[in-house]
Order: C-alpha cells, then structure tokens, then sequence
C-alpha cells in the first residue's frame, strides 16, 4: 500500500507535554530538545483531580474552589513554564480539572497538537510489568504519535538527544508499509541508520517458513521502505525466532537505538488486566523513548483491521 501519514506527524509544529506535577524531568528534557529541534511550540498540559477546597469568609461553610484549584495549579507549572522560556521556546500552560487521560485526548481533538510527550511509571508490586494507565489510555486512543518515556530510559542529555539508529520491527501485514514508512521519515530526518527486524514467534515458525526461507523474507522487508528513502538510508533486515518483546529489547541495545516506534493495536481483555503485552514490556523494559502510533492513527492511513484476529498486535521502529 502506498504510505501516506500527516507531515506534522514527523515534523511537529506543536507539541504537547503531559506533565504530572512534579513533572518527570526526563520526559520534560525530551520534550523540550524535541521542541528545539523542530522549531515547535510547546504546551505545558496538565490535568488534576484534586479539588481546592476553601471556606467562606462570611458563613464558614467550606465548599470546592475549582478557581483557586487552577490558579494552585498554575503556580506549580509556572517555574517549568519560565524554564521552557528560557530555552527560547514559545510555551503556553493549560490546566484542566478531570481525569487525565480523558483531558489529554480531549484538548488534543480541540486543538492542532501535532505530537504528545509524556512520562510514565511502573506502578502496582510486580513494578516493571506495569505501565501507567494514563499512558497506555493516550497511547492506545491519541490521534497524533505519542512519545513515551519510560521508567529506566536513560537521559538523553549526555549524547545530546542525537539519533544514529532505527529499529524497526514489522509483522509483515497492512500496517507494517505504514510503520515502517514513519521510521524511514523519520530516519531521514536524523541521516540515522535504519534496521527492520521480524519476530518470528514459535507457534507461527511454520507458517511464516513454509515456501520461504530467512533471506527471502528480509528481502521482502526491504520493500517496505519507500524508494525515497531506501536509495538514501543505509537499511539493514534481520528475521529472527523468539519471544517479540525480548528480541525487540535485545536488539534495541545490541544496535544502540535511540527511540523506538510502536504501532499500538488492540489488545486482548487479558493482556489488559494484567499488563502482559509487548507494549506495555516494551515501555516499562526499554533504555530508550518509544513513539507509538495509535489505531486510529494507523486507520486514516488506510489500514484495516481483521476482527477475526483480537489479540495485541505490535510493529515497532527505532530513530
């Protein structure tokens, strides 16, 4: 199929930066390089479910100030705000009371947000296994990338925030042409190297080798890459046997990546509760940020899904 996704998608003009408070200092670095490079505008966003709770001076009675909640709020994003400033960037600061997910989602819908990037955790006593519930929400459902910054990501600071690596792992079907053509853009952009990689489960060893062998099914990978970039990018294939999410890792440190891109799917009413899928290992496992590309992203591509076929689907590309 024919690639074709927003220009914004890869060169954002404004980026939103879903901030807790304190605010993750790693995501909000992120952010702010992001920012610099491409020239963006940046909107400190957060969202509370607190509520300020005042009394009144004439009769006692104490009731919920969601005026003095905001300008509270306010207040504890200003120095971020003056920080973004300072670093010569346009910053604007939005509060919404609510919960944050639902506020993320809905700002981006009103708004011309181009790219979000945010923070998140291991919350819950298996730790690393789980991933935030706010991102996993805006990542899953956002209608621009996401970029994700995990738990053990390490800071970007030290090399500058440069780019030298792709990986790209692509499950050979529909969107696999649109994955992979965002890295390729997005690789481009960087002069970075980019490495497809397919992983190739146990149960479907079979399948996937019957009438083809190794070497064929990386050349096939190759295709995926626009002509454009394919005559300018140094590309490299790889199809292995394995576990998606350990491969994925592995060779996100074997090949030094920078950034990883995900096309997050639907995923199985188990994997939902028990935070078992290859996204959710991937965000809270990776030493590097993820951007993720949401269905509904993938769908005005042009992808179509197979209902028939549930379960948690990933690609995944590094720049």
């Amino acid at each position: 199929m024919a690639v074709s996704f927003k220009p914004g998608w890869s060169k954002p003009s404004t980026i939103l930066f879903a901030s807790e408070i304190p605010a993750n200092e790693k995501a909000l670095s992120f952010a702010i390089a992001q920012a610099r490079e491409f020239s963006a505008d940046l909107i400190l966003f957060h969202a509370y479910d607190t509520l300020v709770v005042a009394a009144s001076e004439t009769s006692g009675i104490r009731y919920y100030d969601y005026a003095a909640a905001a300008r509270a709020e306010v207040r504890h994003l200003q120095p971020i705000a003056d920080r973004i400033r300072a670093a010569g960037l346009c910053c604007e600061v939005v509060v919404r009371p609510g919960l944050a997910a639902d506020q993320i989602l809905s700002f981006v819908r009103e708004r011309e947000v181009d790219r979000i990037v945010m923070g998140t955790h291991s919350p819950g006593p298996i730790g690393k296994l789980l991933v935030g519930s706010v991102a996993e929400a805006v990542l899953r459902t956002a209608k621009v990338p996401v970029f994700v910054v995990g738990p053990d990501v390490a800071d970007g600071k030290y090399r500058n925030f440069e780019t030298h690596t792709i990986l790209c792992a692509v499950s050979l079907n529909e969107s696999s042409a649109v994955i992979t053509g965002f890295a390729a853009t997005l690789a481009a952009q960087h002069n970075a190297r980019l490495v497809l990689e397919h992983v190739i489960k146990p149960q479907d060893r079979a399948v996937f080798l019957a009438g083809h062998t190794i070497e064929e099914i990386e050349q096939d990978m190759l295709s995926l890459v626009p002509d454009e970039h394919r005559r300018r990018l140094q590309v490299q294939s790889i199809v292995v046997p394995g576990d998606p999410t350990e491969e994925l890792l592995y060779q996100a440190h074997a090949q030094q990546a920078d950034l990883i891109v995900l096309g997050a799917h639907g995923t199985t009413a188990f994997t939902a509760i028990a935070r078992t899928g290859i996204v959710y290992k991937v965000l809270a496992h990776t030493h590097c940020p993820v951007i993720t590309l949401s269905p509904s992203m993938l769908a005005a591509c042009g992808v179509t899904y197979d209902n028939a076929h549930p379960a948690e689907v990933f690609l995944a590309g590094v720049f």
